[in-house]
């Protein structure tokens, strides 16, 4: 059964608008990234060497080496960084239904294009301060005599709005935005003009979105707090009244926090019972380190699909513009049948 052109051109006219449901559908979807292996292993592994290099460079700077400190903590954030961008490309790979590449890969990916989530932050860092500097001299213009009161009763407004959109823009679209713009393959330069475009164009749609994305984030790290909760008490619990420990069962949590247990006096606790707490705080920062990289996951996937939804969106608005003969796959009318397939060229031709 053929489509007439009236019910294409009728289609076309309906899929001009976003599909938030799909969207939205898209966004929440990203709370599946927690059953992504590779990524949940390539982010900690990255945490765990940033945390292990912070907490060197806390140590060297309570001894006094302030520039080995400096450079541990460097290190970390680098760590940190990197980690995350191979992480994001993981997971942009599974969102855009290719194959997800190998971590070594991905650290080498990221360590060739991390400087361009960089560089385009910058940009647009750069012009934000540009905006902020016009909004101040506008302030210092309406100082000036009679006629700077009228200009303030303008400026209010104006400036109202702008710093307003200016936030928005910056929670909705920059920087969730900025790493999966350039995980999709685009340059800085290229990322800057696609943050500026959705600025311009989707800003309300990635606020919805991106809301969406937090929303899921959320939940996921609500539920994995409460899991690590419960579970906690319980273990702690558990191994007072089993193992004979004599220690608060809050000694033994302590490691689920991303915390250590300070003993003022070491003589008031056994030596056994030392180790068990050393034991127990090692256990618990795995537990801490996932219950971290639970939620990155999810975030880092919902971006991605944010990114995505958008760029759908103009795709589809694109191929709205075209004629419905272009639709449909064949010449328009104004090209006649000039088309030569296989390459061929009519005769004449140069």
């Amino acid at each position: 059964m053929q489509t007439s052109p009236d019910a294409l051109i009728r289609s076309s006219g309906r899929s001009r608008r976003f599909d938030w449901w799909q969207a939205l559908v898209r966004v929440l979807s990203s709370i599946e990234a927690v059953r992504d292996g590779r990524a949940m292993y390539m982010l900690l592994a990255a945490y765990a060497g940033a945390g292990t290099s912070m907490a060197s460079a806390i140590r060297a700077y309570g001894q006094g080496q302030l520039q080995l400190a400096i450079g541990l903590g460097t290190a970390a954030l680098f760590i940190a960084f990197y980690g995350s961008n191979a992480a994001g490309l993981m997971l942009m790979d599974r969102a855009t239904g290719r194959p997800v590449r190998d971590p070594r890969d991905a650290v080498f990916d990221a360590l060739g294009i991390g400087h361009r989530v960089l560089l385009a932050l910058v940009v647009m860092l750069l012009a934000a301060a540009t905006l902020a500097a016009a909004v101040l001299g506008l302030y210092w213009l309406s100082g000036l005599g009679r006629l700077g009161v009228w200009l303030f009763a303008l400026a209010v407004p104006v400036t109202v709005l702008l710093i307003g959109l200016a936030m928005l823009a910056g929670v909705a679209v920059v920087a969730p935005l900025t790493g999966p713009t350039v995980w999709s393959g685009d340059s800085s330069w290229q990322a800057v003009r696609t943050l500026w475009r959705l600025i311009r164009e989707r800003l309300l749609q990635a606020a919805v979105l991106t809301g969406g994305v937090s929303l899921a984030t959320g939940l996921v790290g609500a539920a994995t707090s409460a899991m690590v909760l419960v579970g906690g008490r319980v273990m702690a619990e558990a191994s007072v009244y089993v193992l004979g420990v004599n220690v608060p069962p809050q000694a033994l949590m302590a490691g689920l926090f991303g915390r250590t247990v300070m003993i003022t006096d070491v003589s008031s606790v056994s030596a056994r019972d030392l180790t068990y707490i050393s034991a127990a705080s090692v256990g618990g920062g795995v537990i801490f380190a996932l219950a971290l990289v639970l939620p990155t996951l999810v975030y880092l996937r919902g971006v991605c699909e944010v990114y995505l939804a958008l760029q759908a969106a103009d795709e589809a608005e694109a191929l709205d513009g075209l004629p419905v003969d272009h639709a449909m796959g064949e010449p328009s009318a104004g090209q006649g049948g000039g088309a030569v397939s296989g390459g061929a060229r009519p005769e004449g031709a140069a």
